[in-house]
This record gives structure tokens, C-alpha cells and sequence, in this order.
């Protein structure tokens, strides 16, 4: 079971430094377009503080959006709001999901989260850090894949590696680290192994879909296409 109070200090830290760099910004450039296409960066604060208070759902039993219809609907709405509000907002959510985190509760339990999808309450904490982390990357204001924590990247790789593991629309692939860190993932119905080899960072990049790929060499076949996440 993953250490679900560790992960929550994590994501703390996290969100720390995401409101650090995200203060420097203004109301101009909160309106910029982020690096996901058709969102500006204050779609990714909006998504990011609903994203929170979603996971709150998700901890005290609720649905984790009524819909996703109503989530879309609710990052449009605040997307547009000055600098401060949206920290303010960032902040806040952050710390209702840090005292729905710090209740007594069953951290074995089954919970859903979106389109069914289920998991252990335990591994929501880093559900939620792999948001903050991914997300300051995307406001595209200096902070890198690169300048990810170790542990978070490497943790993120087995998550995505096992997400795709037996994806039949993935072909059998492994995955080498520069560092000689090795994972599988894919279809094992697809023949023999793609190798994929790259640093941490490029690895990471290409399977949560922030990179295309080009920096990492590929053996055995075509570097392969990932379904959305």
C-alpha cells in the first residue's frame, strides 16, 4: 500500500512551489495560452483547485464530478478570473484536500474516481501530486519535466507503464532509463519487444503526453502511439 502520509506531505511541497512560481505571473499572463492546447493558464488553476476539491468528493464518498459535462463546464467558468483569485482558489482547495486527507479513515478502501475507474483510497495522495507536478509543467513558466523530483518521476513512469500494460493497441514495449532503469509495458500479443530508451525525463514526457518522442531512440520498430490518457 502506497504511504499515503508521505504523498500527502509530497503534494503539499508540491503545491508549494507551484503557487510560488504562479505568483510571479499576472493577469495578462495567466490569459496566455499553457502548453495544453486550447487552455490558457487559467484553465490549468481552475482545473487544478476543482481537481481538489473533486478528490475531496472522492475521499468522503461522493461522486468525484456529477459530470463531465459539469467539470468542463466548471474550469470554463473559472478560467478567466484575475491572478489572485485563482491562487487564493489554488490554496484553498489544496487545503480542504489536506484535512479531507488528514481524517481517520479506511486507506484500503475502494474509491471511484472519473469514468468508473477505481482504485485504492491510499493511492489517491499521489493521483493528486502527479496533478500538481504535471500541471506546473504546463503553465509552461520555467518549470520543467527535468526539474521533477526523482522519486515523483520514477513513480509516474510505473504508474503510466502499468496503465498501459496489456493495452492491446500498444505493441510489447520496454522502457531503459540513461541510468539503466528498466520497465514493460504494452500488449505482450504484439510480438517481439520495442526497446525505448531515454533519460527519466524524456520517458516520462512522452507516456503522460507532453513530449512527442523525438529526443528518445527507439529499437526493434517505430516508436509506438499511446492512447490519450
Amino acid at each position: 500500500m502506497a504511504d499515503h502520509v508521505r504523498d500527502l506531505a509530497s503534494v503539499r511541497d508540491a503545491t508549494e512551489r507551484l503557487l510560488t512560481a504562479a505568483a510571479k505571473l499576472n493577469n495578462d499572463s495567466v490569459a496566455e495560452p499553457s502548453r495544453l492546447p486550447g487552455w490558457t493558464r487559467g484553465h490549468v488553476l481552475a482545473h487544478l483547485a476543482r481537481n481538489a476539491d473533486a478528490l475531496v468528493n472522492v475521499f468522503e464518498g461522493r461522486l468525484m464530478y456529477v459530470s463531465g459535462e459539469a467539470r468542463d463546464a466548471d474550469i470554463e467558468r473559472d478560467a478567466p478570473r484575475p491572478l489572485d483569485v485563482q491562487l487564493t482558489d489554488v490554496r484553498e482547495s489544496a487545503a480542504r484536500f489536506q484535512e479531507a486527507g488528514a481524517a481517520p479513515a479506511d486507506w484500503t478502501r475502494t474509491v471511484e474516481l472519473r469514468n468508473g475507474v477505481t482504485d485504492s483510497a491510499s493511492n489517491v495522495p499521489f493521483r493528486r501530486w502527479a496533478e500538481v507536478e504535471l500541471h506546473h509543467v504546463d503553465l509552461g513558466i520555467g518549470y520543467e519535466l527535468e526539474d521533477l523530483p526523482e522519486e515523483f518521476v520514477e513513480r509516474e513512469i510505473d504508474f503510466l507503464a502499468e496503465r498501459f500494460a496489456g493495452h492491446r493497441n500498444v505493441p510489447s514495449t520496454g522502457l531503459i532509463t540513461s541510468e539503466g532503469r528498466i520497465w514493460t509495458t504494452g500488449s505482450s500479443a504484439e510480438g517481439g519487444p520495442i526497446g525505448v530508451r531515454g533519460t527519466a525525463a524524456d520517458l516520462l514526457g512522452w507516456l503522460a503526453g507532453r513530449r512527442e518522442g523525438t529526443a528518445l531512440h527507439v529499437e526493434g520498430g517505430a516508436l509506438p502511439s499511446l492512447p490519450p490518457l
